[in-house]
């Protein structure tokens, strides 16, 4: 069964068009003229139950609209979407008891209170007795470790730890899909971890299905086994996330810190040296072309090494690749 069936989704807004000059500001406040944008364009895909699925883009691509439509906060221009078997828009209150949703930058908790509060409000609006959200609150706080955190106020928080509570929050009345709209967006990576940790054990063991939007590729690795790609709202990619890895996640960026001063000539075959500092390297190579034993076994016998960070691309760049590369095949 599927969780989420999109076919031909299409959503377009009215922007005001900005005047020039005096008479143009008045000529517009009278007769405003307006631009067409069209956020999503002919938006297909499905989604099946439990699954955990990566819907990335550059920013402006249509995810967050995407979301909001499936959430019912927005109505489609036209097209058909169904979540869980009831239309967003239509049937929105109905829909809001078997889904929680996160959007990273729009907090749900109450900022001057702990978090406990809005955990038990939360209970209240979902129609769950006190006792059972109570034991709610307590299995979720083990399983996002903030049990700690619970009586502290949410202005106090780190964003991490915020975020750990948010989420938790959305889980409260077991809700069977999970729509998480750039969750570890200003997280470090110790904090990031922690998300991923938390959301992965939840949907092991309760089979929440979980839609998630990141401009992390780290997130995807960790959390998804397929994934969708839009640009102007429309898919450019969909396929398995190892099979993305395989294909355009093969580019590498490594910045290495060492004890002692490194030579202004520091060199590697097949590696290109973007940066070097008095102890620091910085450097980029395709995993395709060189192999990473290789280079790990050269920067460490260049010298006593104090630190090593290995990343991927930037998503925007590796989006960019993608379009491109269909381009070329259309």
């Amino acid at each position: 069964m599927s969780s989420i069936e999109v076919t031909n989704l299409q959503k377009t807004f009215q922007t005001k068009r900005k005047a020039a000059g005096m008479r143009g500001s008045l000529r517009a406040l009278f007769k405003p003229e307006y631009n067409t944008v069209e956020a999503v364009r002919g938006l297909s895909f499905q989604m099946e139950a439990g699954e955990l699925l990566g819907f990335i883009g550059p920013n402006g691509a249509g995810k967050s609209t995407t979301i909001k439509i499936l959430t019912g906060i927005l109505h489609p221009t036209s097209g058909d979407a169904k979540v869980l078997g009831f239309v967003p828009w239509k049937e929105r209150q109905k829909l809001a008891y078997h889904i929680g949703t996160v959007f990273g930058q729009r907090p749900q908790l109450w900022y001057h209170l702990p978090a406990i509060d809005t955990f038990m409000l939360f209970g209240k609006i979902y129609e769950l007795d006190d006792c059972e959200t109570k034991k709610r609150i307590s299995f979720l706080s083990e399983a996002f470790e903030i049990r700690d955190l619970l009586e502290t106020p949410v202005r106090k928080l780190s964003l991490g730890q915020r975020m750990r509570c948010e989420v938790a929050a959305s889980l409260l009345h077991r809700p069977k899909l999970l729509l998480l709209d750039e969750p570890s967006i200003g997280l470090d990576v110790v904090a990031k971890q922690h998300i991923r940790d938390a959301i992965r054990t939840m949907s092991q063991e309760e089979k929440v299905g979980v839609l998630l939007t990141s401009h992390d590729a780290g997130d995807l690795e960790a959390l998804c086994r397929r994934v969708i790609i839009i640009n102007h709202g429309q898919i450019v990619y969909e396929d398995k996330v190892s099979n993305l890895k395989r294909k355009f996640l093969t580019r590498k960026m490594v910045e290495v810190r060492y004890a002692e001063e490194v030579p202004p000539t520091f060199s590697i075959d097949g590696v290109e040296i973007l940066k070097v500092g008095s102890y620091g390297v910085k450097l980029r190579f395709d995993t395709t072309k060189t192999p990473v034993d290789a280079v790990m076994a050269h920067l460490s016998q260049a010298g006593e090494l104090v630190d090593i960070t290995v990343s991927d691309p930037p998503l925007e760049e590796v989006i960019a690749k993608i379009y491109t590369a269909n381009s070329v095949v259309e």
